[in-house]
């Protein structure tokens, strides 16, 4: 009788995706920073947010816009969009309105916040705190 605690074949680890690859950046920066552009045009934010939010400088981003930049993102920068994409995807799943765009300018009393529009937080917060955001957002969607 075979043990249930013991599979008869090895497992194969499953590649987990960090950005850490120069490949894997190089082949995801164009649409990563397509869907950053029309991120940060819906939810209507400044250069000085974009920027912050994006983690380059306004002038850096000003080129980035304009479609003059041909950098590669690095992985903090891969990261950064890939929570404000889920973001993104789980305020348009939770709100039916255009609340899913005035959520972020409003002045919010939840602890990840501390009073602050969620936007303001994540400019300031950086990667860790967009992560949470990320987290807040998909467990209120969820029920939790």
């Amino acid at each position: 009788m075979a043990s249930i605690l013991k599979p008869s074949a090895p497992l194969t680890p499953i590649e987990v995706q960090n950005f850490s690859r120069e490949e894997d950046r190089k082949r995801l920066t164009s649409v990563a920073l397509k869907a950053f552009r029309r991120l940060a045009e819906h939810w209507e934010l400044s250069n000085a947010e974009s920027a912050s939010l994006l983690g380059v400088s306004v002038t850096t981003w000003e080129r980035i816009k304009r479609g003059a930049w041909d950098g590669d993102l690095t992985q903090d920068q891969l990261t950064r969009v890939s929570a404000l994409v889920g973001i993104f995807k789980g305020l348009r799943l939770l709100f039916a309105d255009d609340m899913e765009t005035r959520w972020l300018r409003l002045k919010n009393s939840g602890p990840l916040f501390n009073r602050a529009a969620p936007v303001d937080a994540m400019v300031e917060g950086g990667i860790p705190l967009m992560l949470e955001v990320r987290r807040y957002v998909d467990a209120t969607r969820g029920g939790l």
